[in-house]
């Protein structure tokens, strides 16, 4: 492994280099100075997505979502959870899908919620529908890393 990582801020989309010795002691924004990981999920739209899928060196979370879903919202308490559980391992975030179509569109999702996990920039596991727990939601995570 190697001492450093890129982090991308969740604030200000700024691409930081983490040892990762720091990872987890409250690693803050060269930028904007503000905490990398506060253990809840950072919302991403078509602006901000490519730069935390492409640049994080950690593996990314996404849950597509809208907001007149109701599994979406079901599972948004178990979603923040998970941050809890996951950070600074993972990155979790959201998606809008009714403010970002095109990235909807982009990544084919059919059904909401959908999660995705995304390694060095590419998906490598998908999941249709919600999760019941924070744990279920790790575990799931867990074992596609």
């Amino acid at each position: 492994m190697t001492d450093s990582l890129h982090i991308v801020c969740p604030h200000c989309h700024k691409t930081n280099r983490v040892k990762t010795a720091d990872m987890g002691a409250g690693a803050h924004c060269g930028q904007c100075h503000k905490a990398l990981f506060e253990a809840h999920p950072v919302a991403l739209d078509d602006s901000n997505f490519d730069a935390h899928i492409g640049r994080n060196h950690i593996p990314v979370l996404v849950d597509f979502w809208a907001p007149w879903c109701g599994p979406c919202r079901m599972m948004a308490p178990a979603f923040e959870q998970a941050a809890v559980m996951l950070e600074p391992n993972v990155r979790l975030a959201k998606v809008n899908t009714e403010e970002a179509q095109q990235l909807a569109a982009r990544f084919n999702i059919r059904s909401i919620p959908t999660l995705a996990l995304f390694v060095n920039g590419r998906e490598v596991a998908r999941q249709a529908g919600a999760f019941r727990s924070a744990q279920d939601i790790a575990g799931w995570v867990r074992s596609h890393l």
